[in-house]
């Protein structure tokens, strides 16, 4: 037993649950036991899990205050974390428990689940990401501790209206969250605008202050984040935005009421909408507001509980704290550190340098150059004069040491330099981050390849030992664990149940893989699950999905690199197939993401393919061979239950553009079988599972450079019959019958020479790939056997292993 259990008050056991459940319902909230709704129930519920967590998350802290050497602070715009109850039900080991005793209710826990709004604080992969760490370093008792922004509106509630998305607010703090504690002491000053004064000490020494400015409060909200059966609770501290005041009385008295609270309503925006449309000026503003914002008040407040015990004695600062820069969101931190050691804490500015750059960590999670963010400095100027300051003077002294290193080498300089010159000059964030951090790492083996050979060559040149790679990793427990709970119960009662916090032990199952009786087993599982998405699809887009036939799949965000359209087009094919007389594998297609709002290509690539759709479901020539959604709203939770019913995982992004990717692994994990190119961490699994057991097509990243030199997609449409039937279906109108023209947009970019995404270069081998999934998927029980090889393979991409290595290699902890 360990310590933490020995000062436990409050048990896991029925009795305990049940007593503490009923005192919730009826005392606490004031219900009675004769009118419960499930709504209700889960207030009830969450309260009564929480009070378990609150025992954890005290002695938790109190065991890093007495023995934590060193702490690790992962600074991310993003924390996608889905649902909390089921999260936190499933480490604390309750589920049984808590199945029980709901059954003195009346209630089923999955109905009450349900009920549980997804905490809307991220948008794809990155957040995502930043939540499975989240649970690796609960879960291998690390002290990290995470910092973000409480979003009251999430990315937002996506639906359809004549094929085009719509977005409508997704308020999911509307009815509050059982899951955060507001802390109003630890609240901060976040400072904007005014203008910087610079002047001398008593000691002759120069310093500089940021004057006249607009303050803003960041007031924090903790979540828990619980281990896995291991009594540790890490915590998630989000920043809400507030005015310095309410309102303006006096304007408000003089009838002026849009004027009094206006300041109000100004600083409450910076928390209102994670990203907002940033295709307007104000936008872009709202956005470098939100990026300041996090890292302003999460700085301070390391800074203040430091000083607390240390005064301003920094000297062994940098041993015990790291900062790890989840992209480049929060690079505005390298910045804003140095202003607060150097202004607010009187530190010579060679010392905070040092401290900075020791405790700085960057992770880069693209390779798309437009992705990089860039902020003019005319912007930040206006917005954080003092940071710029800042800026500049690390540029200048940075160039001097290019210098040296490269005498007259002035061009280098120029591609070197955090500021990008031009009409209108620009801060090149990644730059900073690079500059200011002691380590730099991508996320799979290629990605951090092509970063030192390609985007960051110069930097790699100068500082060779400061890059590293990462590759990412997502949580078993709920990408397998919970997710896939009839699965996992099969494979602990082959291999023992292990696996589920060290992932390699799924390595066991590779003998079973050809055992005729455990791929029963495991087909009746898969169905079942393919049976529970069935029923979603239906019950969300009114499409009768047959769980015999193969479930395609390929859900993430929609962008142009992640070839949503590569996978359309072979749709259409398969639909002219059908069309034509022949046969094909049965097929369920599913396709499901958002497009960001000001992102009009995307939002065209949804319109074309919920147009194919409902062409496609309306055939009754084509129904029982082929079926195709755009899954509307896709989130965590939805992911949850099209993970584990996947048989074709689409990877099929642009090679040398996808830094990582993470849902393949999820897909792997749960025995989906890949089809991909070479890139991102698809190399990675290719390895892990070997080229029988994946369906690898395409140009390589050193092929596409070859290839664009004489790339002229209409040759290919010419030659290729199959290309030109797809591009004609489109081109006639055949899915837009009374909206004319509506798609040109997308066949110019298919036949543009230029089209850097090489969606026509990649359909014929695309095609073909695809023929061959089909046969093995015919042949049930190859397909068994690879199903069951990739889930035992997926070892290495447990986020345990990737946060392991962060630990060990970057935060020394």
């Amino acid at each position: 037993m360990s310590s933490t259990e020995k000062k436990l008050v409050l048990g896991n056991n029925l009795k305990q649950v049940t007593s503490d459940l009923h005192r919730h319902f009826n005392f606490t909230l004031g219900h009675f036991d004769t009118d419960e709704t499930d709504g209700e129930m889960l207030n009830a519920l969450a309260l009564t899990v929480r009070d378990r967590v609150m025992e954890r998350w005290r002695l938790s802290i109190e065991d890093e205050k007495n023995n934590a050497k060193k702490k690790v602070f992962y600074l991310s715009l993003e924390f996608l974390l889905g649902r909390s109850l089921t999260n936190t039900v499933l480490n604390l080991d309750l589920d049984e428990a808590v199945r029980t005793a709901l059954k003195d209710f009346g209630c089923a826990y999955e109905d009450i689940e349900s009920e549980e709004k997804d905490a809307g604080l991220g948008n794809g992969g990155l957040g995502r990401l930043a939540a499975c760490f989240m649970d690796s370093c609960a879960s291998l008792n690390l002290p990290v501790t995470g910092y973000g922004i409480r979003y009251e509106y999430g990315m937002f509630h996506q639906s359809f209206d004549e094929g085009y998305q719509i977005e409508q607010p997704d308020h999911w703090l509307r009815d509050g969250s059982p899951w955060e504690i507001e802390r109003p002491k630890d609240t901060k000053h976040v400072k904007f605008y005014g203008h910087s004064e610079f002047y001398t000490n008593e000691q002759g020494e120069q310093c500089a202050r940021w004057c006249n400015t607009q303050d803003v409060l960041a007031v924090p909200y903790d979540m828990p984040i619980p281990g896995y059966r291991n009594d540790k609770i890490n915590t998630l501290r989000l920043w809400k935005a507030a005015a310095t005041d309410e309102f303006n009385l006096a304007d408000f008295n003089a009838g002026d009421y849009s004027d009094a609270v206006a300041q109000k309503n100004t600083a409450e925006q910076i928390t209102m909408v994670l990203y907002p449309n940033d295709s307007s000026e104000s936008g872009k503003e709202l956005r470098l507001r939100q990026q300041y914002f996090l890292a302003s008040a999460s700085l301070q407040d390391v800074l203040d509980t430091w000083t607390k015990e240390n005064k301003k004695d920094f000297s062994t600062f940098a041993e015990s704290h790291c900062f790890q820069l989840n992209d480049t969101h929060p690079t505005l931190a390298v910045a804003e550190l140095m202003r607060l050691l150097v202004d607010d804490y009187n530190q010579q500015w060679d010392e905070a340098w040092a401290i900075t750059c020791q405790t700085m960590a960057y992770t880069n999670h693209t390779l798309l150059p437009e992705a990089l963010e860039k902020w003019s400095v005319r912007l930040i100027g206006q917005l954080l004069p003092r940071i710029l300051d800042i800026i500049y003077e690390i540029n200048s002294r940075f160039l001097q040491e290019v210098a040296q290193k490269w005498p007259g080498d002035v061009d280098r300089q120029r591609r070197m330099s955090i500021i990008e010159e031009g009409d209108e000059p620009h801060v090149r964030m990644a730059y900073l981050a690079i500059i200011g951090s002691f380590s730099v790492n991508g996320v799979a083996a290629l990605h951090s390849q092509l970063l030192t050979t390609g985007l960051f060559k110069d930097f790699h040149d100068l500082w060779p030992k400061k890059f590293n790679n990462k590759t990412n990793g997502v949580t078993p427990r709920r990408w397998l664990a919970h997710c896939n709970k009839e699965l996992s119960q099969l494979m602990n009662s082959a291999i023992g149940d292990k696996w589920v916090c060290h992932l390699d032990d799924l390595a066991k199952l590779k003998k079973y893989a050809g055992d005729t009786a455990f791929q029963d087993k495991w087909r009746q599982v898969k169905y079942n699950n393919k049976v529970r998405l069935a029923n979603l699809v239906n019950q969300k887009c009114g499409v009768n999905f047959d769980p015999q036939f193969m479930f395609d799949v390929q859900v993430k965000r929609i962008h142009e690199y992640k070839r949503q359209l590569l996978n359309v087009l072979h749709i259409i094919h398969l639909y002219d197939r059908v069309i034509r007389g022949e046969e094909i594998l049965p097929r369920c297609v599913l396709i499901g993401g958002k497009a960001a709002p000001g992102y009009a290509f995307a939002k065209l690539i949804i319109k074309l393919t919920n147009n194919v759709a409902k062409v496609v479901n309306s055939d009754p020539k084509v129904a029982s061979k082929l079926k195709v959604v755009f899954f509307p709203n896709y989130r965590v939770t939805s992911m949850e239950v099209i993970c584990p019913a996947t048989d074709l995982s689409e990877q099929i992004s642009t090679a040398g553009k996808e830094a990582s990717g993470t849902g393949n692994m999820k897909f792997m994990m749960n025995g989906a079988i890949t089809i991909g190119t070479y890139d991102g961490a698809n190399i990675e699994i290719l390895d892990a599972v070997g080229e029988d057991n994946f369906f690898l097509f395409g140009l390589k990243v050193g092929e596409i450079a070859q290839y664009r030199a004489y790339n002229n997609p209409n040759d290919l449409i010419a030659v290729d019959e199959d290309l030109r039937r797809v591009i004609n279906l489109i081109e006639c109108g055949h899915f837009s019958m009374f909206e004319p023209g509506v798609f040109e947009p997308i066949i110019r970019s298919i036949r543009n020479p230029n089209d850097p995404w090489m969606v026509a270069a990649d359909f014929r081998s695309y095609i073909d790939t695809q023929e061959l999934a089909a046969q093995a998927y015919a042949d049930t029980n190859r397909w068994t056997r690879s199903s069951i090889l990739n889930t035992a393979s997926s070892g290495h991409f447990s986020s345990d292993r990737t946060i392991r290595e962060y630990a060990n290699q970057i935060w020394s902890i």
